[in-house]
């Protein structure tokens, strides 16, 4: 049986109460921390991943330097 259509999406009323939850339990003052610290992180990961694509050549020039 599968419970995937049981549950479905979580509606406006379980975000607010999961929102109530994080904050009863972080806090005020660690949300903020959280939150930049979550935002550094994913910046770092499109840099990162900017980078890698950026050093990849294409298959046809490396083969070129192989030449074949």
């Amino acid at each position: 049986m599968n419970l995937l259509p049981l549950i479905g999406m979580p509606g406006p009323t379980e975000i607010i109460i999961i929102l109530v939850i994080v904050l009863i339990l972080f806090g005020g003052r660690k949300i903020p921390e959280l939150m930049r610290g979550l935002g550094k992180g994913m910046k770092e990961f499109k840099d990162a991943q900017k980078d890698s694509d950026s050093n990849e050549e294409p298959a046809e020039k490396q083969e070129e330097k192989k030449g074949y």
